[in-house]
């Protein structure tokens, strides 16, 4: 060890203006958006392509279109803040907190979630959907490398072992993916589409801590508020990206000719792109909300931990094979789950433990 000082520099985040109670419940509350998202958004997805559906820029589009629903969540917290007058006067209450420097890193986050929304419509278009599912396990192994590299995110035991069980329960489901290739479909196509959802995952494993690296960087108070003006500006963007595909790919010009084949009809049509961007947002405000109040690693234990369970709607809904492969992932999935939220039960029970003091001439430590 040298004998001289270096002085380092850290960027530490602005306290987040959230009671423990509020947030256990807000953390509660996202989990319960982010599984709904993530395991509902591939099968109405999906659905969409099963009956006659084939446009990607659409699809893409979708993931992230919903995001006006969020102005209604932005309006109830502005008037919450309002009559509690948290913000010292309750005839100036803040409304939008975000400023220039924080709206310009999540525009660019937004463009990037964007492609990786095209990527992961286009994997979904060509692969069954526990095939898609299993490909994109890997991504928490994405998340964890980049979470260590942006955010130095601290593992323990227990996040190292969720991690390998749940990347094990993906390589197991994995046994099985060259004999799922839908029929009609050509070799290449399915080729195309299992490297685009391993890009998706990756390119998604990059911004999950990325979104936590710009919390971190913001310089200002990171409450719920200001992670929802977050959430609409990183869609907004996202959406312009996919819309500018939409343009370029002319999809807008067939929307009306696609409805009018479309087998299930044109209402159940309509009915289905407009209930995708609705779950979609869903997941994208549950990410979201989980980083805010836990970490981009949980978020991305969460999504791998559901992955067996959009297995089993897949077989319930469309009737792909369940092999016993995907029971073994299942168990091993749900005990890295475990595990993880026990290494977490630990640590928050340590840190509530009574410090103990020890003199030794005249001098306390702890």
């Amino acid at each position: 060890m040298d004998n001289h000082e270096e002085t380092t520099t850290i960027s530490i985040p602005m306290p987040a203006k959230v009671n423990p109670a509020a947030k256990k419940a807000l953390l509660i509350l996202s989990c319960i958006l982010l599984s709904i998202g993530n395991c509902g958004g591939p099968l109405i997805m999906r659905l969409y392509f099963i009956h006659g559906g084939n446009r990607v820029w659409l699809s893409s589009f979708l993931e992230t279109a919903g995001w006006p629903f969020i102005l209604v969540v932005l309006i109830i917290l502005y008037f919450h803040r309002r009559a509690a007058g948290k913000d010292g006067d309750n005839k100036h209450t803040t409304f939008i907190y975000m400023r220039p420097r924080l709206f310009f890193a999540v525009a660019f986050i937004g463009v990037l979630t964007g492609l990786d929304d095209y990527l992961y419509a286009y994997g979904v278009a060509r692969l069954p959907i526990s095939t898609s599912a299993l490909i994109l396990a890997p991504h928490l192994a994405f998340v964890a490398v980049f979470a260590y590299l942006l955010v130095k995110q601290k593992f323990t035991p227990y996040s190292i072992n969720a991690v390998v069980l749940l990347t094990v329960g993906a390589a197991v489901l994995a046994l099985h993916t060259s004999s799922d290739r839908p029929e009609g479909e050509s070799k290449k196509e399915y080729a195309m589409g299992f490297v685009m959802t391993v890009a998706a995952a990756l390119l998604y494993g990059f911004v999950l801590p990325l979104i936590e690296l710009t919390y971190n960087k913001a310089k200002q108070d990171i409450t719920y508020t200001l992670v929802v003006e977050i959430q609409i500006v990183m869609c907004l963007f996202a959406t312009i990206f996919c819309t500018v595909g939409m343009i370029a790919n002319n999809d807008f010009e067939v929307i009306r000719r696609e409805a009018t084949s479309f087998e299930l009809g044109p209402t159940k049509y309509y009915a289905i792109l407009c209930l995708s961007a609705l779950i979609w947002q869903c997941f994208f405000l549950g990410v979201i909300g989980v980083i805010f109040c836990a970490s981009s690693l949980l978020s991305g234990i969460i999504i791998a931990a559901l992955l067996p369970v959009t297995e089993i709607l897949a077989v319930v809904f469309y009737k792909e094979k369940f092999q016993a492969e995907k029971g073994v992932a299942l168990v091993l999935s749900l005990w890295g789950f475990a595990s993880y939220f026990y290494g977490e039960y630990k640590l928050i029970k340590r840190s509530s433990e009574p410090k103990i003091f020890s003199r030794t001439n005249g001098d306390v430590s702890t």
